[in-house]
Protein backbone atom coordinates (compact mmCIF):
# COMPACT_ATOMS: atom_id res chain seq x y z
CA UNK A 1 0.00 0.00 0.00
CA UNK A 2 1.42 3.31 -0.97
CA UNK A 3 0.64 6.38 1.29
CA UNK A 4 -0.84 8.40 -1.64
CA UNK A 5 -3.42 5.24 -2.79
CA UNK A 6 -4.55 5.40 0.78
CA UNK A 7 -5.25 8.51 0.59
CA UNK A 8 -6.73 8.81 -2.90
CA UNK A 9 -9.15 5.79 -1.43
CA UNK A 10 -10.43 7.13 1.40
CA UNK A 11 -10.68 10.78 -0.29
CA UNK A 12 -12.99 9.03 -2.33
CA UNK A 13 -15.33 7.22 0.21
CA UNK A 14 -15.61 10.99 1.62
CA UNK A 15 -16.19 12.47 -1.98
CA UNK A 16 -18.93 9.44 -2.68
CA UNK A 17 -20.71 7.70 0.59
CA UNK A 18 -22.61 9.90 2.13
CA UNK A 19 -26.61 10.11 2.69
CA UNK A 20 -28.36 11.53 -0.50
CA UNK A 21 -29.47 14.96 -0.34
CA UNK A 22 -26.07 16.38 1.27
CA UNK A 23 -22.77 16.99 0.90
CA UNK A 24 -19.85 14.62 2.52
CA UNK A 25 -19.24 13.73 6.40
CA UNK A 26 -17.18 16.22 8.04
CA UNK A 27 -14.04 15.07 9.77
CA UNK A 28 -15.54 15.63 13.42
CA UNK A 29 -18.57 13.43 12.14
CA UNK A 30 -16.31 10.85 11.44
CA UNK A 31 -14.39 10.91 14.78
CA UNK A 32 -17.89 11.28 16.62
CA UNK A 33 -19.45 8.02 14.44
CA UNK A 34 -16.27 6.20 15.46
CA UNK A 35 -16.01 7.15 18.70
CA UNK A 36 -19.57 5.86 19.31
CA UNK A 37 -18.46 2.54 18.12
CA UNK A 38 -16.00 2.32 20.35
CA UNK A 39 -13.06 3.31 17.99
CA UNK A 40 -10.73 5.83 18.47
CA UNK A 41 -9.40 8.52 15.83
CA UNK A 42 -9.57 12.23 15.76
CA UNK A 43 -10.75 14.65 13.21
CA UNK A 44 -7.58 16.35 12.47
CA UNK A 45 -6.04 12.42 12.39
CA UNK A 46 -8.53 11.60 9.87
CA UNK A 47 -8.00 14.83 7.99
CA UNK A 48 -4.20 13.70 8.02
CA UNK A 49 -4.74 10.24 6.11
CA UNK A 50 -6.84 11.79 3.68
CA UNK A 51 -4.73 14.47 2.39
CA UNK A 52 -1.33 12.05 2.92
CA UNK A 53 -0.18 14.04 5.64
CA UNK A 54 -0.20 11.21 7.91
CA UNK A 55 0.82 7.80 6.65
CA UNK A 56 0.81 4.23 7.65
CA UNK A 57 -2.43 3.90 9.63
CA UNK A 58 -2.02 1.27 11.73
CA UNK A 59 -4.62 -1.55 11.04
CA UNK A 60 -7.07 -0.64 13.75
CA UNK A 61 -7.64 2.34 11.90
CA UNK A 62 -7.85 1.16 8.85
CA UNK A 63 -10.86 -1.13 10.12
CA UNK A 64 -12.80 1.48 11.65
CA UNK A 65 -12.52 3.59 8.99
CA UNK A 66 -13.79 0.90 6.67
CA UNK A 67 -16.50 -0.02 8.95
CA UNK A 68 -17.64 3.61 9.26
CA UNK A 69 -17.68 3.96 4.95
CA UNK A 70 -19.14 0.48 5.36
CA UNK A 71 -16.62 -1.18 2.97
CA UNK A 72 -14.38 -4.17 3.61
CA UNK A 73 -10.50 -2.79 4.98
CA UNK A 74 -9.30 -4.48 1.90
CA UNK A 75 -10.18 -1.43 0.26
CA UNK A 76 -7.41 0.85 1.60
CA UNK A 77 -5.45 -1.63 0.30
CA UNK A 78 -5.91 -4.61 -2.23
CA UNK A 79 -6.29 -3.09 -5.78
CA UNK A 80 -8.82 -5.76 -6.83
CA UNK A 81 -10.84 -5.12 -3.70
CA UNK A 82 -10.90 -1.17 -4.10
CA UNK A 83 -11.87 -1.72 -7.98
CA UNK A 84 -14.84 -3.49 -6.76
CA UNK A 85 -15.90 -1.77 -4.23
CA UNK A 86 -15.91 1.42 -6.16
CA UNK A 87 -17.85 -0.11 -8.66
CA UNK A 88 -20.99 -0.78 -5.95
CA UNK A 89 -20.22 2.43 -4.70
CA UNK A 90 -21.00 4.05 -8.11
CA UNK A 91 -23.77 1.67 -8.26
CA UNK A 92 -25.23 2.60 -4.79
CA UNK A 93 -24.79 6.11 -5.92
CA UNK A 94 -26.94 5.56 -9.02
CA UNK A 95 -29.83 3.68 -7.42
CA UNK A 96 -30.37 6.28 -4.96
CA UNK A 97 -31.80 8.26 -7.79
CA UNK A 98 -35.56 6.81 -8.06
CA UNK A 99 -35.74 7.64 -12.39
CA UNK A 100 -32.61 5.38 -12.08
CA UNK A 101 -33.52 2.59 -10.15
CA UNK A 102 -36.85 2.99 -11.97
CA UNK A 103 -34.68 2.10 -15.19
CA UNK A 104 -32.66 -0.63 -13.58
CA UNK A 105 -35.78 -2.29 -11.48
CA UNK A 106 -38.00 -2.30 -15.22
CA UNK A 107 -34.78 -4.25 -16.82
CA UNK A 108 -35.58 -7.27 -14.74
CA UNK A 109 -36.12 -10.01 -16.23
CA UNK A 110 -35.04 -9.10 -20.24
CA UNK A 111 -33.58 -11.63 -22.12
CA UNK A 112 -29.41 -10.20 -23.07
CA UNK A 113 -30.19 -9.69 -26.12
CA UNK A 114 -33.08 -7.31 -24.89
CA UNK A 115 -30.90 -5.56 -22.25
CA UNK A 116 -28.32 -4.90 -25.49
CA UNK A 117 -30.85 -2.89 -27.31
CA UNK A 118 -31.90 -0.87 -23.60
CA UNK A 119 -27.86 -0.65 -23.57
CA UNK A 120 -26.97 0.65 -26.87
CA UNK A 121 -30.54 3.49 -26.50
CA UNK A 122 -28.86 4.48 -23.20
CA UNK A 123 -25.63 5.02 -24.80
CA UNK A 124 -26.68 7.12 -27.93
CA UNK A 125 -28.75 9.21 -25.28
CA UNK A 126 -25.44 9.59 -23.55
CA UNK A 127 -23.85 10.68 -26.57
CA UNK A 128 -26.52 12.84 -27.65
CA UNK A 129 -26.07 15.12 -24.13
CA UNK A 130 -22.46 15.01 -24.04
CA UNK A 131 -21.95 12.35 -22.02
CA UNK A 132 -18.98 10.02 -21.76
CA UNK A 133 -19.75 6.53 -22.57
CA UNK A 134 -19.75 3.86 -20.27
CA UNK A 135 -18.63 0.86 -21.79
CA UNK A 136 -15.64 0.82 -19.70
CA UNK A 137 -17.51 0.79 -16.37
CA UNK A 138 -16.62 -2.05 -14.20
CA UNK A 139 -18.63 -5.41 -13.73
CA UNK A 140 -20.96 -4.77 -16.74
CA UNK A 141 -20.89 -7.57 -19.27
CA UNK A 142 -23.19 -7.87 -21.86
CA UNK A 143 -21.23 -10.45 -23.95
CA UNK A 144 -23.25 -13.33 -23.01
Amino acid sequence: MTERSFAMRLDHLFREVHPKGRGPYSYAEVAQAIKEAEGAITASGIQQLRTGARTNPKMATIKVLADFFGVPAGYFFDDEVAERTAAEIQLAAAMRDHQIATVALRSAGLSTGSLKMVHTVIEQARALEGLPPTDDLPGIDLSE
